[in-house]
């Protein structure tokens, strides 16, 4: 792959920018995350735009309306367009998957997600929006624990009243710590956790005829530090949480009481000997109708 055409010459030397920002990244606030402008060759970037649908219009959108999140996402790589998927090649590599080890500082090998699970292609129009929520903490379909969140924006001449930042909320979700505005070629990078609390709690107010459009990747390690673990949390799905001030601002998947219940080990071991149970009792019929 030739990454020269995708990254911007300024950045020839990406050792030098790892150990330069690394430390700004693990010490950042309220949680793990860096800033990159540019990271990208405007060149290329601008075809991705060009190449970037209408995901409205797309069959195999999905299309989110509720209180939560009013927004479309297509994770439909054969489909995408060439630059696009070459976009998404970059982003799965080895050379970019090194990259996010080195400014992160994370020790657990990184692995990318090629199924794209949550990622891909995302699109918000005027109204839209996507209320503070932290993750969900596991890969769906594999043996792997979420680390990190990539969106790359492609926005441009993106005005501050059109809203759409990125807010980052502390962990008792009593102040945004960051807003971040979602302009053309603007990389953000930050860590997984339970309680990084993130998204754009407000609906969007751009003109009708223009949209917030990014690119997300997520990546996946083999176990992962236990600090970063809240146990309130520890069913594998989104929490949308909310803001100080604001009551019923989401709409809960689970309830407080459910996930105050999830906490108590008591019940976390109840559960692990539900799940064996279970299994037993699957395989025994399995092997009483292959009797039969």
């Amino acid at each position: 792959m030739q990454f020269q055409k995708i990254i911007n010459s300024k950045l020839d030397n990406l050792d030098e920018f790892i150990s330069r920002n690394k430390k700004n990244y693990e010490s950042a606030s309220p949680f793990p995350f860096i800033v990159i402008e540019d990271f990208f060759s405007v060149e290329f970037l601008n075809e991705i735009l060009k190449q970037f649908p209408n995901l409205e219009e797309k069959k195999k959108t999905t299309n989110y309306s509720n209180k939560n999140e009013v927004k479309f996402a297509n994770n439909e790589y054969e489909r995408f367009p060439k630059n696009i998927k070459t976009l998404f090649d970059f982003l799965n590599s080895n050379f970019f998957v090194d990259f996010l080890q080195g400014i992160t500082g994370i020790t657990e090998k990184l692995v990318p997600d090629f199924q794209l699970n949550g990622g891909g292609l995302h699109e918000i129009k005027k109204g839209g929006l996507l209320k503070i929520h932290s993750d969900f903490n596991r890969h769906p379909n594999l043996d792997l624990d979420r680390r990190l969140n990539v969106l790359i924006y492609l926005n441009k001449n993106w005005k501050e009243e059109y809203g759409g930042h990125l807010e980052f909320w502390d962990k008792d979700m009593k102040a945004c710590r960051k807003k971040i505005l979602p302009v053309f070629n603007k990389m953000v990078i930050f860590s997984t956790t339970d309680n990084s609390n993130h998204g754009h709690p407000d609906p969007l107010s751009c003109p009708d005829i223009i949209s917030r459009k990014s690119i997300a990747t997520y990546y996946y390690s083999k176990g992962r530090p236990l600090n970063e673990i809240d146990k309130m949390f520890s069913k594998n799905t989104t929490y949308f949480k909310d803001r100080a001030g604001q009551y019923d601002e989401t709409e809960q998947v689970s309830g407080k009481f459910r996930r105050f219940l999830r906490s108590l080990n008591i019940y976390q071991k109840f559960k692990i000997i539900e799940k064996k149970l279970i299994r037993t009792g699957r395989s025994k019929r399995k092997r009483e109708n292959q009797n039969d």
